[in-house]
């Protein structure tokens, strides 16, 4: 798994960062607040798995 991650790197980051710039442009289009919650979810999730946590959480 560490291996498939090390090697596809680059990839992976690419998707992921797509996925977020997609999903925050259809929050910022759609004046619903329910897609909005789902990002504000899915970025949380991602500060925990980069260790933005308590004093190193972006304000």
């Amino acid at each position: 798994m560490i291996q498939f991650i090390m090697t596809n790197f680059n990839d992976i980051l690419t998707a992921v960062t797509s996925i977020i710039a997609g999903a925050s442009a259809l929050a910022a289009l759609t004046p619903t607040t329910k897609d909005d919650n789902v990002l504000r979810k899915i970025k949380s999730c991602l500060n925990v798995f980069a260790l933005n946590i308590g004093n190193a959480k972006p304000a």
